[in-house]
This record gives structure tokens, C-alpha cells and sequence, in this order.
């Protein structure tokens, strides 16, 4: 996690929006969870952002992106040889083409 401020104030302090704080009897910290992404910046009230997360959604993004395979399979129905995606359908005929 790497923290900074939209508006780029300088500030190295931040608070989580929707963090879950656990604590002893005596009212001790023990531990914490983040349950949803959000920060605020407490030197100016941006919202904050975690650029430790860009290289996941860059490479989640890259995937997305990637073409589907497509499939040689032979029809059942017309008996003809056609290039599909996978749970397509025949171009020819039109009848459902599962691949196993």
C-alpha cells in the first residue's frame, strides 16, 4: 500500500473510511481489517489514493482486453469445419457448439 493525496498537498497522513478496528476488553488495539478501499488525506480532506494498487489494475485491464480463443470444431449438425469461441454457435447452421 502507498498512499497519496489527489491534490498532490504533500501530506503523509491518511485515514481509512471504512476500516474495522478490533479491541481488547481495556479497549486495547489488537488488530484491523480494511473492508472496502477509501482514504482521505487529513491535510487537506482529498480523497486519498493507493498507487501500490496500479500495477493489479493495469494487468487487470490488460486482460479484459485479450481477445477470446477461438476454437476449430467440427459442426454436428452441418458437418462443416468452423472457427468458434468456446459455448459458440455455428456460423453456417446456427445450432450451439459446446467445446469440451
Amino acid at each position: 500500500m502507498y498512499l497519496v493525496c489527489s491534490r498532490r498537498c504533500g501530506s503523509r497522513m491518511f485515514r481509512a473510511l471504512f476500516a474495522e478496528v478490533d479491541l481488547d476488553a481495556g479497549g486495547g488495539f489488537l488488530d484491523y481489517q480494511v473492508v472496502q478501499p477509501g482514504y482521505v488525506c487529513l491535510g487537506c480532506g482529498s480523497p486519498a489514493l493507493d498507487v501500490g494498487e496500479v500495477p493489479a489494475a493495469i494487468d487487470a485491464d490488460r486482460a479484459a482486453d485479450e481477445p477470446a480463443m477461438r476454437l476449430e470444431v467440427l459442426c454436428p449438425v452441418c458437418e462443416s469445419l468452423v472457427e468458434v469461441l468456446p459455448e459458440g454457435e455455428c456460423p453456417n447452421c446456427g445450432a450451439p457448439l459446446t467445446v469440451a
